[in-house]
């Protein structure tokens, strides 16, 4: 390929400014080059909540999006995962202590199905019924709010708090916990694939 045909190939390409979701106030999340639309769909931007919210505060949480529309010369995104820095969830554990995990998948109002990773971290160790007891309070807690919540509302629940607050709140009783998080959520599946998985498994069984 000659230099000429390198250089105009360049010159071709275009710069699409990339949107967060309008649950994120459309707010910028960075550039994106393609020479053709199409080929900017299906990529990721990450970014972190405190730059997106020009917050400090939300530098240990980890917002992920993927480009699902491009028009003229924006790039419009969806929200698929969330996720706490490693050096954040490590600073929370402490010797003597228990730190409680479970992975739950479960679907939204509208048909979402996301798994949810919350991590309970007690004051001191608790003994194995202790933890049980916590881990299914995390467990029910999370399936009720998904099957009340339409993805956006979860999304909103997990990223501003209250989902893990719900849940301090509720197994605090079982044992004095330091801290709830929301470890992780990302979304599996959307609601045409989930109905398309649906349909495969229903022909397969007959």
């Amino acid at each position: 390929m000659s230099e000429r045909s390198v250089s105009k190939q360049k010159q071709e390409k275009r710069w699409y400014t990339v949107q967060a979701p309008e649950q994120f106030d459309r707010e910028e999340l960075g550039k994106t080059p393609a020479d053709e639309p199409d080929k900017a769909l299906g990529r990721t931007i990450e970014t972190t909540l405190g730059d997106l919210k020009n917050d400090a505060s939300g530098n240990n949480t980890k917002l992920t999006f993927k480009i699902t529309e491009v028009a003229s010369d924006t790039a419009y995104t969806e929200f698929i995962k969330h996720e706490l820095t490693r050096d954040y969830l490590r600073s929370l554990v402490r010797r003597g202590s228990s730190k409680i995990e479970a992975y739950i998948t479960v679907l939204t109002a509208d048909d979402y199905r996301v798994q949810i990773q919350p991590v309970a971290l007690t004051t001191k160790s608790a003994d194995e019924s202790q933890e049980k007891a916590i881990r299914r309070t995390m467990i029910d807690l999370v399936r009720e709010n998904a099957r009340e919540r339409t993805f956006e509302d979860l999304t909103d629940s997990v990223v501003e708090g209250r989902l893990s607050s719900a849940i301090y709140n509720e197994a605090k009783t079982i044992y004095p916990l330091r801290r709830v998080e929301i470890q992780k959520m990302t979304l599996e599946a959307r609601p045409e694939e989930v109905a398309a998985e649906e349909e495969a498994s229903v022909d397969v069984d007959e």
